[in-house]
């Protein structure tokens, strides 16, 4: 639950930021650049969480 929990708010932030950004620019939302973004940015929490954050604790 937690990963999907996590999946569906990386992509709810990166679709905003997208969005946000691409109508200052002046340009379209490109959905693909999006959802590339949003997979980065789960892969980077998925990592911090389970990775590096978990080890701190344990020490």
């Amino acid at each position: 639950m937690r990963y999907i929990a996590t999946i569906f708010w990386a992509v709810l932030i990166s679709f905003v930021l997208s969005y946000v950004l691409s109508s200052m620019a002046g340009e379209s939302l490109d959905l693909v650049a999006t959802l590339v973004v949003a997979a980065i940015f789960s892969i980077v929490i998925f990592l911090l969480g389970d990775g590096l954050l978990r080890q701190r604790n344990e020490q």
